[in-house]
């Protein structure tokens, strides 16, 4: 323990070298990612709100706190983003939402991938035929808000049938959701476009509503071709309502993405924790999808986060496996940042035991500056000044010699120092004494 200690407190100079290292790391290291968030969903009920109510709840496992804030749909999501103000870090954006920005608002924004299919229903009040969307224009219809995902799928489909969007009638209703569907009910309205979920209970109660017959899209493939941010989507008879029998055979419907999309006030650290979270919420499916087959990647709307990338193709990076996000986080940020100081600091420890020993040995040699002096006198047959004042000195350093601690392996050298103080107070000695004395003293009697 005591040569511990003398290493120790020979070694203390490595403190503030190996302090001011650390301190650059963790003066240029990012911040660590945060623990909570703020997502702007859907309204209340509807198909976004229900997939950030799960995600918060998977968060939640993980210590993170996911803050939902509902919004009238896809297009304020995407207004959010954009403002730096909003608070809003990640939001739910429909495929297809991308068109309507600006090269320069696109590159602010980042995918995570898509979530799920968001099937778009056209719901008709029970009389109403049509055979095309273009027969749609004399009756009313609900075509969702301005604002919303609905109408941004919506607008360009009954333009596509050749209606005139920009002078729509007031027989066009730019609302839908719960409202809509009671005034259908209600015979206010003809037809109702909804974009939910089948198993949300909403529209499981709407749906097997006698007085409610729904729409099959048969010129779904058209309209793939046409819009590449849509797909046909195939309903078989009887998903929406097995005791009902809803629909009466299989139907075609249109279907979207559900993008999660981040501003660059969105730390990426926290892509894989969002995404398990995602594929945990989604892992048993819906009553479209298989289960385990969502969130996937999407590269057509924005561009994607390189951790969003790496999550597709390798999964969870390996200390997320196995430790609590926050730990795992910070481990590996630190561990990748100290590999680098790791390389520096090689080379300082190589150098620390030659330092050390010369250290150690400088305890000792220091004291030989001394002797050295009184030596050259000697050797110039000259006798040193104050020959009393430097034997009292040399008994002085004996003295100190004494308390000078070293370790065990250093003892030798310390135990030389000691005979040639000797030697030389024994010489010096010798010039006090008379000439015949000092001839009969021979150097082994010094000794």
């Amino acid at each position: 323990m005591k040569d511990f200690s003398i290493f120790i407190r020979a070694n203390l100079w490595l403190v503030p070298v190996i302090a001011g290292l650390l301190g650059l790391v963790f003066y240029y290291v990012a911040p660590p990612p945060p623990m909570s968030l703020t997502i702007s969903s859907g309204f209340r009920t509807g198909g976004y709100d229900t997939f950030a109510q799960k995600l918060k709840i998977e968060l939640a496992k993980q210590g993170f706190a996911l803050d939902i804030i509902n919004s009238s749909g896809s297009q304020q999501n995407t207004e959010r983003l954009l403002d730096p103000d909003s608070g809003v870090h990640i939001a739910l954006l429909q495929s297809g939402q991308e068109l309507g920005l600006s090269d320069e608002d696109r590159t602010q924004l980042f995918s995570l991938g898509a979530m799920y299919q968001e099937p778009l229903w056209l719901f008709l009040r029970k009389g109403v035929k049509i055979n095309t969307l273009a027969d749609l224009e004399k009756f009313r219809v609900a075509i969702g808000g301005p604002n919303g995902g609905t109408s941004l799928i919506v607008l360009p489909l009954i333009q596509a049938n050749g209606i005139d969007i920009d002078n729509l009638g007031d027989n066009w209703r730019h609302y839908s959701g719960p409202k809509a569907a009671q005034e259908l009910l209600n015979n206010e309205l003809d037809a109702v476009f909804l974009m939910v979920p089948p198993e949300n209970e909403f529209i499981q109660k709407f749906a097997s509503n006698p007085e409610v017959e729904l729409y099959s899209f048969d010129r779904a493939a058209a309209y793939e071709r046409h819009f590449p941010f849509i797909k046909g989507l195939e309903v078989s008879q009887g998903l929406l309502s097995i005791a009902d029998d809803l629909p009466k055979e299989k139907t075609t419907t249109l279907s979207s993405k559900a993008l999660l999309v981040v501003n660059e006030s969105f730390h990426p650290s926290l892509t894989p924790l969002i995404l398990a979270a995602a594929r945990e919420a989604m892992q048993k499916g819906t009553l479209l999808d298989e289960p385990n087959t969502w969130p996937v990647e999407d590269r057509n709307a924005f561009p994607m986060l390189d951790e969003a990338e790496y999550f597709y193709t390798k999964g969870l990076p390996l200390l997320q496996r196995y430790l609590p996000f926050r730990i795992a986080s910070l481990a590996d940020r630190y561990i990748i940042l100290l590999f680098p100081l790791l390389v520096v600091m090689f080379p300082l420890f190589k150098v620390a035991g030659p330092i050390y020993r010369w250290r150690i040995r400088s305890r000792i040699y220091r004291w030989y500056k001394h002797l050295r002096d009184i030596d050259k006198q000697l050797l110039k047959s000259s006798t040193p000044e104050n020959v009393e004042e430097e034997i009292q000195r040399l008994l002085v350093m004996q003295q100190d010699l004494a308390k000078v601690e070293v370790p065990l392996a250093f003892t030798h050298e310390l135990y030389e120092l000691h005979l040639h103080v000797r030697f030389v107070l024994q010489r010096l000695k010798q010039l006090q004494s008379p000439p015949d004395s000092a001839q009969s003293i021979h150097s082994d009697q010094i000794l």
